[in-house]
């Protein structure tokens, strides 16, 4: 697949997710205040490279994409909540967030926290009620663990535990690999189970999508790491060098600049190889592949 047909996967899919999450949030009966800090975060320009996975994923297999909509809109939920909370004074106390201030810049404290909140819990009820002729409720049941482990103690909470700890210390590789694995990987690599799931994949292609993803996932906190040594504030959104000045661990700082280059493309090359194991229509994920490798932002 081109590069054009890859832009037009993307801003179809994405013009889709976010239609769906405003519709999700507005249809809720509760407070003006808590849905407008909600919307706030969910439209606050992100990527949406983890629905977008799943709907490549799904392509791969030869399905329809729009059949991994209310999973992909749990996904970025749970990644919305996480930003949220991450940008409050108690952890990475930061005023911006993709340019924008940040949601308890504009709501408050307590309303951003109840914001991050309540995206977490909501995930989990659009996740429940995936529709029965797209998934059984096994299947559905199956989702709904695999999502509650990438986001709770053994995966993304495990990997912000760990790296808040892990401030003002120096890491070994492992140890920082451990931490991004965590925080960033696991739930990168559900939005690819998720798609494997839906799309009744067999363990041979799961195995090798969970490891395709597993290396992309290190790749992309990797190129993290580098935007924030080397890359344009006004695209990252954010004060470059914000991990130096909040003593983080980073592949830069363990490796050298240079070095976690070429762990990035060292990552790269592994998810294609495992792509490649696979017999699937692997095209569009070997394009985000790459982006994911060469995006400023």
């Amino acid at each position: 697949m081109d590069r054009t047909a890859l832009e037009a996967f993307t801003q179809e899919y994405k013009s889709l997710l976010d239609r769906e999450l405003r519709r999700l949030v507005e249809k809720l009966d509760a407070p003006s205040i808590i849905k407008d800090s909600m919307i706030y975060s969910l439209e606050a320009g992100g990527k949406r490279i983890r629905p977008l996975l799943l709907f490549a994923t799904l392509e791969a297999f030869g399905q329809e994409p729009q059949k991994g909509l209310s999973a992909a809109a749990a996904i970025e939920m749970i990644h919305t909540y996480s930003l949220i909370h991450d940008d409050l004074p108690s952890m990475d106390d930061d005023d911006l967030r993709r340019g924008k201030p940040t949601n308890h810049k504009v709501f408050g404290e307590a309303v951003a926290t109840l914001a991050g909140d309540a995206l977490l819990t909501y995930s989990f009820e659009v996740m429940s009620q995936l529709p029965s002729e797209i998934i059984s409720p096994e299947t559905k049941l199956r989702l709904i663990l695999e999502m509650a482990k990438a986001a709770g103690t053994e995966g993304m909470v495990g990997g912000q535990v760990a790296d808040m700890e892990a401030e003002g210390k120096t890491l070994s590789l492992k140890e920082l690999e451990y931490i991004h694995i965590h925080k960033t990987g696991k739930l990168l690599g559900f939005s690819v189970l998720a798609g494997a799931i839906i799309a009744g994949a067999n363990l041979s292609e799961t195995d090798n999508l969970s490891a395709f993803s597993h290396h992309l996932g290190l790749a992309f906190q990797i190129q993290d790491d580098i935007l924030d040594l080397v890359g344009d504030q006004q695209l990252i959104g954010k004060p470059v060098g914000s991990d130096t000045a909040n003593y983080k661990n980073t592949y830069p700082s363990l490796l050298t600049l240079e070095g976690a280059k070429s762990a990035l493309m060292k990552h790269i090359t592994l998810a294609k190889e495992n792509l490649s194991k696979t017999s699937l229509n692997t095209k569009l994920l070997m394009e985000i592949t790459d982006l994911v490798a060469i995006r400023d932002h």
